[in-house]
C-alpha cells in the first residue's frame, strides 16, 4: 500500500517531543497538544518507544484511546526495547543525540534489531498505545548517528530481523506498511538498492529540508519516487531553528547554521513569508514526499503549522533563495495557488 492512499493528509504530528526533549513536559501540555492537533483536523500521529523510554507511546495513547480507532493513522517504530529495570537516563550512550530525553523515563532502554525483539516492541507498544493494531511500523535509527562506524552491523541486523518480519506482517495484513525511520540517507539508499525485502516508506528526519536537502535532492528522492516507495518528513523545521528555536540537529545550532536561518529570513520579511510556512511546504513540495510531521509541546503550534501549511509563499522568494544558494537551484517549490 502506497502511503499517499494510507495517509489522510500532508500534515501529521511527531511526537517525539512528548517524550520530553530537551525538558520536562507536564502531562496535562503533552495531553493538550495531542488533543489540540486532533482539534486541528490532524490524523497521523508517529511516536517511538525510543522517545522518553516509552512516554511518548504513552501520552498518545491516553488521548487517542478516547477517539475512534478508525479515525487516524498510527506508526510507532523498532530497533529499541523498553525494559523494566532503571538507569539514569542522562547517561545513555545516544550516539549524536546525548542528552536528547534525559528528561523522559529512567526504564532501561536495549538496541535489538532482531527478528524476536521486533514482535516484542511492536506488542509493547500496542500496550503503551492502547490499542488493537498498528498501520505502520518503522525500523528505528539504524544509521551513523547512532552507531558510528558500526551502523553497517546494526543495518545487518535488522535487514535480516526486523525487515523480514515487519514485511510478513504487512504480507499477512497485520499490518499496512512499514519502512526505515532515520536521520541519514544512506541506510536508506542501501535500502532501494535490496532486491527484497522492500519497504512501502521512508520516514526521514532532518535530511529534507531548507537547511538540509543537497544530498537527499541528488539521489534518494529520485530513486524513492522511481520505486513508488513514498517520503515521510521528519523534522522539517531541522530540530526548531527554522521555528523559532535554538537547536539544529538536536543539539545548540552552530553559528554557520544560525547565519543561514538569518538570511533566510531576511528573505522571507523582504516577500511577507513566514519561515516556518517556507520551511514545511519545501519539505513537502518534492514528489517524493506524501506528508511531514512537525512535533510540538504547546496547543498553540499546532494551529501555526496548520496555517503554515495554508500560507501562499510567491514564487520570487524561492527564486531569491535559488540566487542566493540557500537551496539547490533545482529543488522543487511550491507553485501558490490562484
Amino acid at each position: 500500500m502506497t502511503l499517499s492512499s494510507l495517509l489522510p493528509g500532508a500534515l501529521g504530528f511527531g511526537t517525539a517531543p512528548l517524550g520530553n526533549m530537551f525538558r520536562d513536559i507536564p502531562d496535562d501540555e503533552a495531553a493538550a497538544t495531542v488533543e489540540a492537533a486532533w482539534n486541528q483536523g490532524i490524523r497521523y500521529f508517529d511516536t517511538a518507544p525510543f522517545y522518553g523510554a516509552g512516554l511518548s507511546e504513552l501520552r498518545l495513547g491516553d488521548v487517542l484511546a478516547q477517539h475512534p480507532r478508525d479515525e487516524f493513522v498510527l506508526s510507532t517504530k523498532v530497533g529499541r526495547l523498553v525494559l523494566d529495570e532503571t538507569e539514569d537516563p542522562a547517561a545513555r550512550d545516544l550516539g549524536e543525540k546525548g542528552g536528547l530525553f534525559e528528561h523522559g523515563r529512567p526504564n532501561r532502554m536495549v538496541n535489538d534489531y532482531s527478528a524476536d525483539a521486533t514482535l516484542r516492541s511492536i506488542e509493547d507498544s500496542l500496550k503503551r498505545l492502547q490499542t488493537d493494531r498498528l498501520d505502520i511500523v518503522w525500523v528505528h535509527d539504524v544509521a551513523q548517528d547512532f552507531y558510528g562506524d558500526e551502523w553497517l552491523a546494526a543495518y545487518e541486523t535488522a535487514r535480516t530481523g526486523a525487515f523480514r518480519v515487519l514485511q510478513q506482517l504487512r504480507d499477512e495484513g497485520v499490518i499496512k506498511a512499514w519502512g526505515l525511520g532515520v536521520n541519514r540517507v544512506e541506510p536508506l539508499e542501501l535500502t532501494l538498492d535490496l532486491d527484497e525485502p522492500k519497504p512501502d516508506a521512508f520516514l526521514l528526519a532532518g535530511r529534507y529540508t531548507l537547511l538540509d536537502h543537497s544530498r537527499a535532492h541528488q539521489r534518494l528522492l529520485p530513486a524513492a519516487a522511481e520505486q513508488g516507495v513514498d517520503i515521510v518528513v521528519g523534522g522539517p523545521y531541522s530540530s526548531g531553528i527554522l521555528a523559532g528555536g535554538t537547536h539544529f540537529e538536536y543539539q545548540k545550532a552552530p553559528a554557520a547554521i544560525i547565519d543561514k536561518v538569518e538570511r533566510i529570513k531576511a528573505a522571507a520579511t523582504r516577500h511577507g513569508v513566514g519561515i516556518k510556512a517556507a520551511a514545511l511546504q519545501f519539505s513537502l513540495a518534492h514528489p517524493a514526499t506524501v506528508a511531514a510531521i512537525p512535533g510540538a509541546t504547546k496547543p498553540s503550534r499546532i494551529a501555526e503549522d496548520v496555517a503554515a501549511l495554508e500560507e501562499t509563499i510567491p514564487s520570487a522568494f524561492w527564486n531569491e533563495l535559488r540566487a542566493e544558494g540557500l537551496i539547490a537551484g533545482d529543488a522543487p517549490a511550491p507553485v501558490p495557488t490562484a
